[in-house]
């Protein structure tokens, strides 16, 4: 049930933090599931307010159509897309009426770190929704098909080398699902290094948004020149070196006013700003409304 607290004397709807868990008799840290089964078991409410789960959601929709928000965009899921989205990323689901498709969810921790870092899936710029074609879409499809046939085949083997095999049977299918195009090589070595440069610079920003705005300060510590970290950016992201980092201090304030009562001060101070003044202009440039003004429409729509 979504829990509710009162803000200026109206009952205002709280966005949850969903933990995983596994169901009863099942291994913890993965779970594969349809949306027919999702449809019978799920509170429909609870699915199509935002919420906040702790763990990995990888869906791919064979039939119908979806709308699927996550961090407050919504995209619309015909079949064949692939969704993945990633803990801590708010999110909520459309009307799953006539959609069929199959849903993974699972705990970071259950793959082995060498798969991790390999499928990257601590990347929460990558896109959310992909269409994968042709070979890469029937290397997807085959990869889930297996998991989900494994997952319901729990006493069949013995317990640890059941979690062994889906563990293994996972770390393909995040592996296809994080490299759809393909391998990379040859002529490619040179978006290979700006692709490099440009995880450099995310990881970057990722520690330290909330201290520096500056493509300087960035390129700086890097050792590498501001422009260089632009072109790498554009290349990989789309966006130049300052927009992404603008925009991952929009997505953590937009966090922070959907999920707490902090003030805007109070915001301000955490995301490095001077004062809630700054805050406020900065916001409201980025996205066109205020924040509290945002904060007073993403509870709304909850409710």
């Amino acid at each position: 049930m979504v829990r509710k607290r009162q803000e200026g004397g109206e009952p205002v709807p709280e966005i949850r933090e969903v933990a995983f868990s596994a169901p009863a008799g099942r291994p913890a840290g993965v779970e594969v599931l349809t949306l027919a089964e999702l449809r019978a078991r799920a509170d429909a409410c609870q699915l199509s307010t935002p919420h906040r789960p702790g763990f990995h959601h990888l869906l791919l929709l064979d039939r119908g159509r979806l709308v699927h928000s996550v961090d407050f965009r919504e995209h619309v899921m015909a079949a064949g897309d692939l969704l993945w989205s990633r803990p801590g990323q708010v999110q909520h689901f459309g009307d799953l009426t006539g959609a069929e498709g199959r849903l993974v969810l699972f705990e970071a921790g259950f793959l082995d770190p060498a798969t991790a870092a390999a499928a990257r899936i601590e990347d929460w710029y990558g896109p959310p929704v992909r269409h994968p074609e042709g070979a890469a879409a029937r290397g997807v499809a085959e990869a889930l098909r297996q998991l989900h046939t494994e997952f319901g085949a729990l006493g069949g083997l013995p317990l640890e080398i059941h979690l062994d095999v889906l563990r293994h049977l996972l770390a393909v299918l995040v592996l296809r699902a994080a490299h759809p195009g393909g391998a990379a090589g040859g002529e490619h070595d040179g978006a290979c290094a700006a692709s490099a440069t440009y995880l450099r610079f995310r990881d970057a920003v990722e520690r330290g948004f909330t201290r520096s705005r500056r493509v300087a300060d960035y390129a700086r510590s890097l050792g590498y020149a501001p422009r260089t970290l632009s072109r790498a950016t554009e290349a990989a992201a789309g966006v130049g070196a300052k927009e992404f980092i603008d925009r991952r201090v929009v997505l953590e304030a937009k966090r922070l006013l959907a999920h707490g009562d902090q003030s805007a001060a109070r915001i301000a101070d955490r995301l490095g700003f001077a004062d809630a003044t700054n805050f406020s202009k900065f916001f409201q440039r980025q996205t066109g409304t205020t924040p509290i003004a945002f904060r007073t429409a993403v509870r709304g729509g909850a409710g």
